[in-house]
C-alpha cells in the first residue's frame, strides 16, 4: 500500500517542476500575475485531493485543464472589475534584469509577450482561453472544451474567431531583440533631452500610448493617439520629473523594457512594441500595486 506521505511528497516535486509551466498558462489566459500566481497555488490543494480519491496518471494534462479553468472563472469576474477600473488596465508583466538567475525566472518570451499579453485584453475570455489552451500550449479542441464548457466545434471557432482578430493587429509580436534595443535607445535619449523631432522618429504615425495608474497616481484616464501628441505627451511627463531619476534596463516578458526609480522608489515600468523599426505602442505601466511584484524582480535579480 502506498505511504500517503510519500505520495504528497512525490506529488509536490512534480508539481513543483510544472508550476512555472502552469503559471504561463494561467498568466496567458488572466493578463495579470499575481492573479494567475493564486490560481496555481489554489490548484495545488485540488490536486492533492483529487489525487487521494484516484491517483492522477497525466499530471501535466489534468493541471493544464484544472488550472486553465480557474484561470477562466477569475477572468470572467474580473472583467467586471476591470470595466469599473479608473483608467486604463494593462496586463502586469514578469521583469527580469540581466544579472537575474535563470532558475528563478518565469521565462514567457516563448509563450506571451507584453504586446500579445495587452492585445489578448481585447478578446472575450472563451476566445481568449480558447486561443491561448489550442494555440499557444497545444491543446486539442475537445479538450480545450472542457475547460471553456462548449462543444469542440464551438471552440474551434472561438479560436478561428481569436486568430483573425490577433491577425488584424498591426503589431506583430515576434520582434528582433537588437531592432528593439536600438529603438528604445533612440526613444529614451530624445524623451530625457526633450527632444521632440527626433521622439517622432522613434514613434509610428498611428503609435497608441496607454498609462495605468490604477486611480491612484497621475496617469493619463484615456490611451493618446498619433505620433505627435503621444511625443508632446512624453516629453511634458519627463518635463514633470522631480528628484532623483534612475533609469534601468530590464526585461518585461522577455523584451527590453526601462524601469524608472524616482529617489530610489520603482514609480513607472516603460514597455515599447516596436514594429518595423518604430514604436507601435507605449504602455506605461504605474499603478503601485502593480508595481509591487516587478519592482521585487528587479531587487532579486
Amino acid at each position: 500500500m502506498c505511504d500517503p506521505v510519500a505520495r504528497v511528497q512525490a506529488l509536490a516535486g512534480e508539481y513543483d517542476a510544472l508550476r512555472p509551466r502552469m503559471v504561463r498558462v494561467a498568466y496567458a489566459i488572466l493578463g495579470s500575475r499575481a492573479e494567475a500566481e493564486d490560481v496555481v497555488a489554489d490548484c495545488w490543494a485540488r490536486l492533492v485531493e483529487a489525487d487521494a480519491r484516484e491517483p492522477v496518471r497525466d499530471l501535466t494534462g489534468w493541471l493544464t485543464v484544472t488550472v486553465a479553468r480557474a484561470a477562466t472563472d477569475v477572468l470572467r469576474s474580473a472583467r467586471v472589475r476591470r470595466e469599473e477600473y479608473v483608467g486604463p488596465w494593462l496586463p502586469e508583466p514578469f521583469v527580469a534584469t540581466s544579472d537575474t538567475d535563470p532558475a528563478d525566472r518565469v521565462t514567457l518570451d516563448e509563450t506571451v509577450s507584453y504586446a500579445l499579453a495587452v492585445v489578448l485584453e481585447s478578446l472575450s475570455p472563451a476566445e481568449r482561453t480558447a486561443w491561448v489552451l489550442h494555440d499557444v500550449f497545444g491543446m486539442g479542441f475537445p479538450e480545450v472544451a472542457v475547460v471553456v464548457g462548449r462543444t469542440p466545434a464551438a471552440v474551434r471557432q472561438l479560436a478561428s474567431r481569436a486568430r483573425a482578430h490577433l491577425a488584424a493587429q498591426p503589431a506583430r509580436f515576434e520582434v528582433d531583440r537588437a531592432a528593439h534595443e536600438e529603438v528604445l535607445g533612440r526613444f529614451l535619449a530624445a524623451a530625457a533631452g526633450g527632444d521632440l523631432a527626433a521622439l517622432l522618429e522613434t514613434l509610428d504615425p498611428d503609435v497608441v500610448l496607454t498609462s495605468d495608474g490604477g486611480g491612484v497616481v497621475s496617469s493619463a484616464r484615456r490611451p493618446v493617439h498619433g505620433a505627435d501628441r503621444v511625443a508632446r505627451f512624453l516629453v511634458g511627463l519627463v518635463g514633470k520629473y522631480v528628484g532623483d531619476v534612475e533609469i534601468e534596463f530590464v526585461e518585461a516578458n522577455g523584451a527590453p523594457a526601462v524601469a524608472l526609480r524616482e529617489d530610489g522608489a520603482l514609480t513607472s515600468l516603460l514597455v515599447l512594441t516596436v514594429v518595423r523599426g518604430r514604436a507601435t505602442r507605449v504602455d506605461l505601466l504605474r499603478a503601485p500595486a502593480k508595481l509591487a511584484a516587478a519592482d521585487r524582480d528587479v531587487r532579486r535579480g
